[in-house]
């Protein structure tokens, strides 16, 4: 995937990747990259359409974020049209002579906003006015030579600009969220009526230019190895390399003492009879919760875990070189476009590195430890793009749809020490799997992100079989998302809470408390540790 339709500048906004993705919605490839790319990266791509993100830094500031040195001038030549967004059409009137000052009020949220029907950017709208979605402080008061205004905010502020002639255009506000009621339209008539990009994109594309790139990177001969979870993304990466190159492709998936209910009997019934992969299972349960006794403190756990996987995926990696007589050059990850984005972190930002991955979670070890090359066939994709891959290659949908799960799997829904309580983690598989059938029958599953159950390291006073009784505590969670970065917890009806709290206290002798979380993401984050 060399080339994209549509490439966007990130200036930091949490919008960026909503961009990316509505592009993606209307068939038209798009890649992000951080917004002080040399121009020759830029152009690498041979763009029909450059867009510039929002961001939180204001252009009147020292040092402030800009655009590629000869982007204008590039776009000019070449006929590409450009696209800024929030602080990218700031940057646009800054960058060409124009002025932007601190607004005398900030706009946040919904807004009226009244736009030029003449405009190719408005061109087919029914009515001038519509609601969109409104963040900044600073305002463009002057436009460079040849701009004109296409749209107003109720307070009169700038809020669309055009220079029809040159193909620059601007918008204040944020198309790409729902909260601007027709901010796809808007989008949809920058790449097509503007643009003029073709619907070239789908997963099938996707699927094709992927096994083709995995049979000359890996070649006819070399072998693979891939570390399954248990999660969707491992999952389809794997499928998808074994589509491509078979048997040469080794799967190890390690059941370490902290995996869901039933989850290696169920891990196992996919591989073989639905996808028809082999899978090495190591039970290494007791090995892992050896090294935990006695380590409550949540990053501890978290090292604990990832050191001892690291262990146990070496010693197979170096039975299979046994094995095979050679080797297996190769290691297959599941690395997502948001990963990739990360670890180029936008200008102005302050971040020199990615933000921190659990460490747990980071595998990116395995290469340099055990001298492997890296093979990432979806590190170009969303999570809704991966579950469409994964469907395209027959990978059963109830999987496909499971929720994320942590890399240290129960470790940080188990609070504190896991095995303090001798049957703590099964109470929590228990309550756990009632909590997620519940869903299910209840048709909620698939309107959630995550749903999950905590055990609590406290035991309360109940009444239980007209005898007073003192045990466990569990808390429940669910929430909204449409990445993970942001969340709300979810709103379940009263008599859906109690049905369920009733269920597991029924059902697991353990407990005799449920409670529910209603905090959101921020300030707490989606697991509990």
């Amino acid at each position: 995937m060399e080339e994209a339709q549509c490439v966007i500048l990130d200036y930091g906004s949490q919008y960026t990747q909503l961009i990316a993705r509505r592009v993606r919605e209307q068939s038209v490839y798009s890649m992000i990259v951080p917004g002080d790319s040399t121009l020759e990266r830029v152009t690498s791509y041979k763009p029909r359409l450059v867009v510039l993100s929002g961001g939180p830094n204001s252009v009147m500031a020292e040092g402030a974020p800009t655009v590629p040195d000869g982007l204008f001038e590039y776009c000019a030549s070449e006929q590409v049209p450009v696209l800024g967004i929030c602080y990218g059409l700031q940057l646009i009137v800054h960058s060409l002579g124009g002025e932007v000052v601190a607004g005398e009020t900030r706009e946040y949220g919904r807004m009226e906003v009244t736009t030029d029907l003449k405009s190719l950017l408005y061109h087919d709208e029914h009515s001038e006015k519509q609601m969109v979605w409104m963040s900044h402080g600073d305002v463009a008061k002057t436009l460079p030579d040849g701009f004109r205004v296409v749209g107003r905010s109720s307070t009169g502020a700038v809020v669309a600009i055009e220079h029809a002639e040159r193909r620059i255009y601007g918008l204040q506000y944020h198309p790409e969220v729902m909260h601007s009621e027709r901010g796809v339209e808007t989008l949809r008539r920058a790449l097509f009526d503007i643009a003029k990009c073709d619907r070239s994109w789908d997963m099938q594309s996707a699927l094709d230019s992927q096994l083709a790139a995995i049979r000359t990177k890996i070649g006819n001969t070399k072998h693979a190895v891939c570390a399954l979870s248990g999660g969707v993304d491992s999952a389809v990466a794997a499928t998808l390399v074994h589509k491509a190159i078979g048997d040469r492709l080794h799967c190890v998936f390690v059941d370490n003492g902290l995996l869901r209910y039933k989850e290696q009997e169920r891990v196992r019934q996919m591989f073989k009879e639905h996808l028809h992969l082999p899978v090495t299972i190591i039970d290494a349960s007791e090995r892992q919760l050896t090294k935990l006794k006695g380590v409550s403190d949540p990053e501890k756990k978290r090292k604990a875990i990832g050191a001892e996987f690291i262990a146990i995926f070496q010693e197979f990696a170096e039975k299979l070189e046994r094995d095979l007589g050679h080797k297996a050059e190769f290691l297959v990850q599941g690395t997502l476009y948001p990963d990739v984005i990360e670890s180029c972190p936008p200008p102005g930002s302050g971040q020199k590195h990615s933000h921190v991955i659990k460490s747990h979670h980071n595998v990116g070890g395995l290469p340099e430890k055990l001298g492997f090359d890296l093979v990432e066939p979806l590190r170009w994709l969303f999570k809704d793009e991966v579950r469409k891959l994964g469907l395209l290659m027959g990978v059963p949908e109830v999987f496909i749809k499971r929720h994320p799960f942590p890399g240290p799997g129960l470790a940080v829904r188990c609070l504190g020490d896991v095995t303090a309580e001798p049957r703590a983690l099964d109470v929590l598989r228990d309550v756990d799997e009632i909590f997620i059938n519940a869903l299910r029958e209840f048709d909620l599953y698939d309107q959630i992100w995550q749903a999950f159950a905590v055990f609590l390291p406290i035991k309360s006073v109940g009444v239980q079989g007209d005898q007073r009784s003192h045990k466990h505590v569990v808390g429940l969670r669910a929430i909204t998302s449409s990445d993970g970065m942001t969340a709300d917890w979810f709103r379940f009806s009263g008599d859906f809470l109690a049905e369920v709290s009733n269920r597991i206290t029924n059902q697991v002798s353990d407990v005799n408390r449920v409670v529910y979380d209603i905090t959101s993401k921020p300030p707490s984050t989606v697991e509990w540790e």
